[in-house]
This record gives C-alpha cells, structure tokens and sequence, in this order.
C-alpha cells in the first residue's frame, strides 16, 4: 500500500513538471529570470508604502502626495515660498532690525570694565520679565536681594571651575553628588522599595536629562532584549524633548493621544506596544495642562513587558514632596511606584538653583552605565563622560547646591504653599469668566484655558500688549502660565487683565495689528503639519 502511494506521488509530481515545463516554455528565458525579481521589488514598495502609512496616518500621506503633487506645479513652490517668507517675518517682529546692529567681528581695542557698562545698556532691550512671563523665573524678588543674590554669589565663587577635572575641582564634584542625593531622597530613593541604588547625575536642563534617559533606555534594552529597532510610546502631552531624542538616536516615536481628563491613556499606550518598544513615558506633571499621568498604571504597564519607564518630573520634581507633606492629594509619581526606571528633574526651576542646572536619575547602576560615553583607543588618552557635555560649568553645580543647601526642607514647604495657593486662586478666578474654561483639573502650578465663545490666541495678544508672556498650545487651542513666586504677588492683576481682554475680544473680534493669533490659528488647522515644521525651522534659521 505504501508503495502503491509513493509511486502514485511520484507520477503525479512528473506529470505537473511537465506540464509547468511546457507552460513556461512559452516565456522567454530573461523574463522568467526578471519576473521574480520584479515581483520582490514592487513587494517592497507596497511594503514601504504600508509601512508609511501606518506611522503616518492615511490623511497625513494623502495631504503630503497632494501637497508633493502641487508644489510640481510651475510657480507653487515659489508661491507657497513667498507666503511662508511673510510669516517668518511677522513672527520675528522686529529681530531682524536689532540684528543689524550686531557686533561680528572683535574689537581693536578691548573695552575692558567698560564690557559690563555695555551689557547693562542691552539687559535694558529684555522684556519685562517680574510676575509677566509663564514660567521663565521662578525666584522670588528681584536679581539684586534674597536668594538671587546668594545663589549669583555661589556661582562667581566657582566661576572658573570644571568638574571633567574630577583630580583638581573636588568641591564642584562633591556638590554635584551631594545635589543628586538630595533630589533622589524627596524622590523615594530612601524608601525600601525604590532598591536602595539610585543614582544619577547633572545635567544642563530638563531637555538633556530627558535625552539622556532614552539614550540609556535604548542601549540598556538592547543589551537585555537585543533590540535594534527601538521604539518609545509617550502621551501626545509629552514634552518635545522626546522629539529631539528620538531624531538624535533614531528611536521610532509613537505619540498617542490623551484621554477625556488630559491624562495618558494607558489603554492607548498598551496597544502600541511591541516586541521593538524600548520604552514608555508619563509626566507629573504635564507641561501643558498641569496633570499628573496615571504613573503607578504606567508602572504597572512596563513591569508587566519588561521595558523602561521614565517619567518627567522636570517640573513637579521640587514642588509635588512638598505638596504632598503640606496636604496636598498628590498620587503617586517617584521610585516608589514599581516600574518607574528613571527620572528627570529640573533644579532650576522650583528648586530655584541658577539656570543651566537639572539632574536625571535611575534606579539602579545597570541602567544608569548605559549613560556613560568611554573611549579607550584614543590617543589623547583614556577617556570616560557622564553626560553630553565634555566640560561643565562647576558654577552652576555650586549655585544648585548652595540653592538647596541655603533653603532646606522649611524653605521649600513654604515657597511650596506660596505657589500652591496662588495656582488655586488664579485657576478659580479663570474658572470664574464665563467665556473661558480651564483645561482639565490641574494637580499643580499650571493653569491652560480655552474658549469656546471667542477666539483664545486674540485673548493672547491682548495679554502679551499688557506685556504678560503667555504660552500658546494646541490640541484644544488654548493658553496656559505657569505659575512662580514671581505671580504670588501679581495673581489679582493677572485676572483683572484677563477679563478686560476677554472683554476686548467680545467687542472687537479679530485679531489686533501685529499678533500672532492668524498664525497660531492657521497652523492648528493646517493639514501639512510639515509646512507647519518648515515655518519653524525658517524662522528658528532667521534668528542666529
């Protein structure tokens, strides 16, 4: 029987030889050798164009061929040139002319002392900048008195160190350690469960702390997983420093959207999760609307696949320990949440060290090596850095230290509940003006604000012609400030100007010569988002 079978295959088999034979006899012999070929190469370009698609989103493709389509045209691409020239140039307002007067070459003869007599003059052209800018400064006072004076102080006194010279500026080194402690303890690293090894380092902002933190994501999870195509999921909340990081490091990033309270939607997050995802992010919270996202969810979430979790407290890092010893209902958001891999806080801005001064943070030292840059074959000698920067300003480290150090614990409580109660006040006074409506409930210092009855970047230009420095957002089109102890004194005059805006707008809709709320509102609505990337660059490129 068995035999029976295997002849009966055998025939079969022959037969169907012959007859393929005979069929693709038919053929010449060079398009039987192309076709396959061909066959693979129109299988990747459908394959690349899927591929697209799917990061892209199908409208996002069909407005780019539209748009790749027209600017073929003889006369668009000059045309829609021309058009982008005449935002760039009303969104400069006016730089172009102070470039004009620009030193580009060095002096003869020094100025000597006369240098600071020259500066004073330039300081003059700075906006006013006491209670009117979102965020910006947050110190108390003016640059003369009080903790301005003591932390430029600490910085000339190191003004001239280096801490790449770990042999020769010990002092600078020892500060920066002390300063990584310190922030680690308000952050659960003295907490049984945070493992007891966090560690960390300084660096120059919030944007290099973040930065740093997926790159020792995406090499750590390559050393673990042996991923090579990585990938990061974050809220559409996040900050764009993600943004930068994953062009620099060529990491894929999925940016998801948010969920009916402004939070991350861990659901969302879950699904786009793979076996190339290196890393998710939360923020406590977000820069634009104030909120803290479901962290401990999101912990749960990476414990359960095994990835990194960083989560952004560059601008909660020295307010929401505080807040919460002060009564303050703060869920949970540091190293005690399960999960939570590393973190990035920014010193200078609620821990009112000088400007130039962060630090990130990681559970432990296997993560955290992945940080580090070491070059053994040059012949400069051995090398190894800590951070992006070769060398560093020790001042700066001095002035975060002696920031710390000066306010202490009772120094933060209370600047903490300075801030706290201002946030509260001016978000209920907001709250208050019918044609408004605040953005979510804010878990701390910042307060964003639409309208559905007027047209909310109007409402800007007025405030910015009262000479307060808002923050423009998108995704509801809205405003938000960022509150300091700069506003604790202002938050009445603040509201008060609110309202007569909004009352100005009501009267008179449209926008004001000179503002900015037709390219606010024509980029929101903008379909070619890399139009939109295009103005950016041109006028970041117009500035320098």
């Amino acid at each position: 029987m068995d035999s029976f079978s295997y002849s009966s295959m055998k025939s079969m088999v022959i037969q169907a030889r012959g007859s393929l034979n005979s069929r693709l006899s038919e053929f010449e012999p060079l398009l039987l050798l192309l076709a396959p070929l061909l066959t693979l190469f129109l299988a990747q370009i459908i394959g690349s164009v899927f591929g697209v698609v799917h990061d892209k989103g199908l409208k996002a493709c069909l407005v780019g061929f539209i748009m790749g389509f027209l600017k073929m045209i003889p006369g668009v691409q000059n045309y829609i040139d021309a058009e982008k020239q005449k935002v760039v140039d009303q969104l400069q307002s006016g730089s172009s002319s102070k470039k004009k007067n620009r030193a580009e070459v060095l002096p003869v003869k020094g100025l000597g002392v006369e240098v600071l007599e020259k500066m004073e003059i330039e300081k003059r052209n700075d906006a006013i900048w006491q209670g009117k800018c979102s965020g910006t400064v947050y110190i108390g006072g003016g640059e003369s008195e009080g903790h301005f004076a003591l932390i430029n102080q600490a910085c000339s006194m190191f003004a001239h160190t280096n801490p790449l010279h770990i042999d020769v500026f010990q002092s600078v080194v020892r500060f920066e350690s002390e300063v990584v402690a310190m922030t680690a303890a308000l952050l659960g690293s003295k907490e049984t469960v945070s493992g007891g090894q966090i560690c960390g380092n300084m660096t120059s902002g919030g944007t290099e702390s973040i930065v740093l933190a997926v790159k020792s994501s995406r090499d750590y999870m390559k050393y673990k997983k042996g991923i090579t195509r990585p990938e990061m999921i974050i809220p559409e909340s996040g900050h764009s420093a993600y943004d930068k990081a994953a062009q620099y490091f060529n990491i894929k990033l999925w940016r998801v959207p948010v969920d009916k309270e402004f939070r991350a939607d861990v659901k969302a997050i879950r699904r786009h999760i793979n076996r190339n995802t290196i890393m998710i992010v939360g923020s406590a919270p977000g820069f634009p609307h104030g909120i803290i996202d479901p962290i401990e969810e999101l912990g749960q979430l990476a414990l359960s696949y095994g990835i990194c979790f960083h989560v952004d407290l560059c601008l909660g890092g020295f307010v929401l320990p505080f807040a919460r010893k002060l009564g303050y209902q703060i869920p949970a958001f540091d190293f005690s949440v399960q999960g939570v891999t590393s973190i990035s806080v920014d010193v200078h801005k609620y821990g009112l060290a000088p400007k130039g001064t962060s630090t990130v943070l990681y559970r432990n030292h296997e993560i955290r090596k992945h940080q580090f840059v070491a070059v053994t074959e040059w012949s400069g000698g051995l090398y190894v850095s800590p951070t992006i920067a070769g060398s560093r300003p020790g001042s700066l480290v001095a002035g975060a230290w002696a920031a710390m150090m000066s306010l202490g614990e009772e120094g933060y409580l209370q600047n903490t509940s300075k801030i706290m109660e201002a946030s509260k006040r001016l978000e209920e006074g907001v709250r208050e003006i019918h044609e408004l409506f605040v953005i979510g409930k804010p878990d701390m210092t910042i307060v964003a604000f639409g309208s559905k009855a007027l047209d909310i970047f109007e409402v800007n230009d007025i405030m910015s012609s009262k000479g307060w420095h808002l923050n423009a957002l998108q995704r509801p089109n809205s405003i938000h400030i960022c509150i300091t102890l700069q506003h604790v004194p202002v938050v009445d005059d603040f509201l008060r100007d609110l309202r007569e805006a909004v009352e100005t707008v009501k009267a008179n809709p449209g926008p004001i010569t000179g503002g900015l709320a037709p390219i606010y509102g024509a980029a929101g609505k903008m379909p070619d988002r890399g139009m939109v990337n295009e103005l950016l660059v041109s006028f970041m490129d117009s500035q320098y």
